[in-house]
């Protein structure tokens, strides 16, 4: 039987769903590989998974990346703009800077930060719709310079782009 694809989406906290990866499994003839730690859903986002990648600022650009933008308020330190090969710069997709100084890149902060960044981001659809556009085309890398990979505001960015889309 031929299922029409499905698309799953990783999140970042969660228990594993054993009752939706043997779905999965179902659908996709059995060829699900595990998933560490991490919960999946259904979406029905137009954004194919994967379209969407973060690195940081200080790793070197590949050519895979495909559209480059740098996703913070603040240019990161010691980076030239040849070494940063970016193709847009969105300062107003970042958080406040009101935001980013009360966060202060806390874990402990994290939940509330992820929840008050969401909120500002309802007032930015034009720009997320811009990202959203380039990765239904091909792939969009979302570059950021936190040192914390997991907290982050890239991180709360990727996860609107493909909730929301």
């Amino acid at each position: 039987m031929k299922s029409s694809p499905v698309t799953v989406q990783r999140l970042t906290l969660g228990k594993p769903q054993p009752w939706l990866l043997g779905r999965l499994a179902e659908i996709d003839g059995g060829n699900v590989e595990p998933f560490c730690c991490a919960d999946v859903r259904m979406t029905s986002s137009p954004i194919p998974v994967g379209h969407i990648q973060l690195k940081r600022a200080y790793e070197p650009a590949e050519p895979g990346d495909g559209v480059r933008i740098l996703v913070d308020r603040l240019w990161p330190r010691g980076v030239s703009k040849a070494k940063a090969a970016l193709d847009d710069w969105m300062k107003d997709i970042a958080p406040s800077t009101e935001l980013r100084q009360w966060f202060g890149h806390d874990p402990a902060r994290w939940a509330e930060f992820q929840r008050r960044y969401r909120a500002e981001l309802r007032g930015r659809t034009e720009a997320l719709d811009r990202i959203r556009a380039l990765a239904r085309d091909g792939m969009v890398t979302l570059v950021y310079s936190a040192h914390d990979e997991r907290h982050n505001d890239a991180v709360v960015l990727r996860n609107v782009l493909y909730d929301e889309a």
